[in-house]
């Protein structure tokens, strides 16, 4: 055991269970719950977590009901049949050393199926279907479904249930006014509005043996509209824990919330007060969650006395081997969660299976293996941003031999200028990861290095991987040579400086990034009560939803956003960050204009005009216009070794440069280490 957290990596007895640490992976649903084929991918993936030394595993949720569905025949735990089919999962779990929980989830007004149900008639952002009101007997019959669940669960092997409570769902729908209207027993009152989940766990809790535990998931700022207060939820816990839960399982915020509570901006750590209130008000242990993912970070909560157990979520889809590396003083091999939602939440709510951008095994551990080569390779890999460095340690990995050049004097691409957005300082944990893992597996790493056609022909490879990614694009307008024009690159790396007014050139990703970049004063990480007074999180006891309003920090410069396209901005940006993204500028009062044409640039600064006739012409003035236009692929090199008949792949930015999509890229280097 590391002697750097020796608390994280400590036993802890859950109820009569004891867990070898004080690791929990969180719940998420993964895609691979709602189909009965996916079953044993489902199971490796749990194990492979297992084997890394997780102590407990929490499944994604399962409905009590059809009724709880989360859209139509979506996973859940009705018959003996279901029990009998989870043995795969738990004893997979078990023969790994872990332990494991079935999540119980009730979609509520969340559920995307026709004739769902919710305390009250309130609508759901989430959904296409309007709720009907529960009637009493139908509650009753809700209850029943939980504990009929518990108990499945029970005859499955799993060690434990944790209820879920939090995050908008149906329990959380009964105990915030925002969704809970009723004026009967189950409605009102606080006290009325705690009777359902009381109710779930009184009767679960004299319905499962004395061994198997009971967790409640419970959100702790909930950041919606007329929510709980902290002051109700700290009675709930107190009721929850002489109700019979042996442990509180926290979570932060409704998925329709509109304050960041996973994303990447969001510093490490930032919800654990909440839980540590919490704590100091019962006697049962309480999990930490959100935005955790790293072992100091782990360790510091637990020294502090603020949690007694540490929830990871996507950390261990980014790294299975998260646990046995802190404990084997191997920190530095880590492959960080940089909380992009990318690979996970997107895939989640577009219906896909969730994986993971900085890696792409995740959920398809028995479909993407990097299995031992038979034959040794001699393999040259062009370029170390993310599609070169993904290939160049899967090959290393399986044994190849492989040697990696870059033109630049620094690895990562476009996750070098990434590293530099505000909100996006993870980034670095990435190339800290790809730095290590490059020395760990042997790679041979020459940067500084413009590798040519002649030489790759004249060294004998066996193989050659082009991964040169893209170059910023170069805009047709006037006076585009202008020296007021700078491309992003040249900004981000701090090459070129900007004024104190700014046109930006594009709206897609890279444009509201640099629109960020442009407006955040780079003297020092914001603080976390900065970052609170951003987004209106307080930690009054009696203010609902732990909102208050916001209160952005002031720009350091005037900019303008400007995009071709009319229409609403920032629509290619990720399904589950965009509005974060569309929110921060809105704070900073960017002044963004769409549907133009780029008519000159000259030293007054940028002319457009609108329509297709031309018209209305406009002068944006400002000191600097930065180009964030897109990108082309620079493939110049894979050219030359075909036309020489070499064996080349071509793979990332270099391949295809549409929105600079580096999961796509990591996805292929990865997925090409696999078959050479």
């Amino acid at each position: 055991m590391s002697s750097a957290f020796p608390r994280l990596l400590s036993p802890f007895e859950l109820g009569r269970t004891t867990l070898r640490n004080r690791v929990v992976m969180g719940s998420m649903h993964t895609g691979l719950e709602d189909r009965d084929w996916d079953i044993d991918r489902l199971a490796a993936f749990f194990a492979e977590r297992a084997r890394g030394g997780v102590g407990l595993i929490v499944t994604g949720g399962y409905s009590p009901s059809r009724e709880g569905w989360l859209w139509p025949f979506a996973c859940a735990m009705l018959d003996e049949t279901d029990a009998e089919r989870h043995r795969t999962i738990t004893s997979a779990v078990h023969e790994a050393g872990g332990k494991i929980a079935l999540q119980i989830l009730h979609g509520g007004r969340d559920s995307n199926i026709p004739g769902n149900l919710a305390p009250s008639a309130v609508p759901s952002p989430l959904t296409a279907f309007e709720p009907r009101a529960f009637t009493p007997e139908q509650i009753e019959t809700t209850i029943a479904d939980h504990v009929r669940c518990a108990r499945l669960a029970e005859l499955a092997g799993y060690d434990g249930v944790d209820i879920m409570g939090g995050e908008g769902f149906l329990i959380n729908q009964f105990l915030a006014p925002r969704t809970n209207t009723r004026t009967d027993d189950w409605g009102g009152s606080a006290e009325n509005r705690r009777r359902f989940p009381l109710e779930v766990v009184r009767r679960t809790r004299a319905a499962l043996s004395a061994d198997m535990f009971i967790m409640f998931r419970m959100s702790l700022a909930e950041f919606v509209e007329d929510g709980q207060t902290f002051a109700e939820m700290i009675e709930l816990a107190r009721e929850l824990e002489a109700a019979g839960v042996d442990v509180i399982n926290t979570d932060i915020g409704w998925h329709e919330s509109r304050v960041p509570t996973i994303a990447t901006s969001v510093p490490r750590a930032a919800f654990v007060d909440f839980t540590a209130a919490i704590k100091a008000e019962v006697g049962i242990p309480v999990c930490a969650s959100n935005r955790i993912n790293m072992p100091d970070v782990a360790e510091g909560i637990l020294e502090s006395g603020a949690a007694d157990l540490i929830s990871l979520a996507r950390p261990l889809l980014a790294d299975p081997d998260w646990v046995n590396k802190a404990a084997a003083g191997r920190v530095d091999e880590i492959n960080t969660c940089i909380a992009c939602n990318q690979a996970c939440l997107d895939h989640t709510f577009t219906r896909q299976t969730v994986s993971c951008l900085v890696n792409p095994r995740a959920c398809h551990e028995t479909l993407l293996q990097l299995a031992p080569t038979r034959r040794a390779k001699r393999i040259a890999v062009i370029g170390a941003g993310p599609a070169g460095l993904s290939a160049a340690i899967g090959m290393a990995e399986r044994g190849h031999r492989v040697e990696l050049f870059e033109a630049s004097d620094r690895i990562g691409g476009q996750f070098d200028l990434a590293q530099r957005i505000p909100g996006k300082e993870e980034f670095a944990e990435s190339l800290r990861y790809f730095r290590r893992t490059l020395e760990t597996t042997g790679v041979t790493v020459h940067l500084a290095v413009r590798a040519t056609a002649d030489q790759l022909a004249a060294g004998d490879w066996d193989e050659v991987v082009v991964a040169t990614g893209v170059r910023a694009r170069t805009p047709d307008i006037e006076g585009i040579d202008h020296p007021i024009v700078i491309s992003y690159p040249e900004l981000l790396r701090g090459e070129r400086q900007a004024g104190p007014r700014v046109a930006v050139v594009g709206a897609g990703g890279i444009g509201f990034d640099v629109s960020e970049f442009l407006t955040t004063d780079h003297a020092g990480e914001p603080s976390l009560e900065q970052w609170r007074r951003e987004w209106g999180v307080t930690r009054d006891l009696h203010a609902r939803g732990q909102l208050t309003a916001r209160r952005p920090t002031p720009a350091i410069r005037k900019v303008t956003l400007l995009q071709r396209k009319s229409g609403p901005f920032g629509m290619s940006l990720g399904k589950t960050t965009g509005w974060i993204h569309r929110a921060a500028l809105e704070g900073k009062g960017v002044e963004q204009i769409g549907g133009v044409n780029y008519e000159r640039i000259d030293a007054r600064g940028l002319h457009i005009s609108f329509g297709p006739q031309r018209e209305r012409p406009r002068l944006i003035e400002v000191d600097n216009v930065v180009i964030c236009a897109g990108q082309d692929p620079v493939r110049d090199l894979a050219d030359q070794l075909e036309s020489r008949g070499l064996r080349v792949h071509v793979i990332g930015g270099a391949a295809e440069a549409k929105e600079l999509d580096a999961k796509r890229a990591i996805l292929q280097g990865t997925r090409l280490a696999a078959e050479i």
